[in-house]
């Protein structure tokens, strides 16, 4: 596989992963109550969290999981249940209140991270680096981490324009979306864990012989 052409793999598989896309209705419904300013400083934080961790992950993903004992699956149901309490506020209309926005930067948590640099970003980096034909390919690697970052910040820096069209009422539908958009998000990150769990039991039952 040529330089380029793993380059694009890279690209293309972080992409949908990360989903720029997809994190329009989500940043919006987060972000509905702040002014333009406020919008882009999150746009902002959210895409250099969310490139820092990416980059410390591709670097030292597999010496930290394997100095913390940690199972991928742990990474994806931890990150499903912070999601989880995410949507439940958006559904609940607790992300709303001031007072509770005012106690947390929702540009870290839960945009930067586990929205954007999330158990499926981090899983796929890793593997990169691992599998990557030679040592010149690291730097394909890196230059698609921040091409796709770069990408994002686009996508939620200019999302703003939205807010102007949907006006208080239509953010306020779209926070409900939103959240039961996450929710699923979350459900399927705790699932897809569970399952790689009893994946792994009933491996180690079939090599006992149970």
């Amino acid at each position: 596989m040529g330089g380029l052409e793993y380059l694009l793999t890279v690209m293309v598989t972080l992409f949908v992963i990360m989903d720029p896309p997809g994190i329009v209705p989500i940043y919006l419904a987060l972000t509905g109550t702040m002014d333009k300013r406020e919008r882009n400083r999150a746009a902002l934080q959210a895409t250099l969290l969310s490139l820092g961790v990416i980059s410390l992950f591709a670097l030292l993903g597999q010496q930290i999981i394997s100095y913390l004992h940690i199972d991928l699956a742990a990474l994806q149901g931890a990150g499903g249940l912070l999601l989880l309490l995410v949507a439940l506020q958006l559904l609940t209309g607790k992300a709303d209140d001031p007072n509770e926005s005012a106690t947390s930067n929702i540009a870290l948590v839960p945009l930067g991270t586990p929205l954007l640099a999330g158990p499926g970003a981090i899983v796929a980096v890793i593997l990169f680096v691992q599998q990557a034909p030679s040592h010149a390919d690291y730097l394909w690697i890196a230059l698609a981490i921040i091409v796709i970052h770069f990408l994002i910040y686009l996508v939620m820096r200019f999302s703003g324009l939205l807010v102007k069209i949907l006006r208080r009422g239509g953010i306020e539908v779209l926070t409900r979306i939103a959240g039961v958009l996450l929710a699923a998000i979350a459900v399927q990150l705790i699932a897809d864990a569970v399952m790689s769990y009893a994946a792994h039991f009933e491996s180690s039952a079939g090599a006992t012989g149970w």
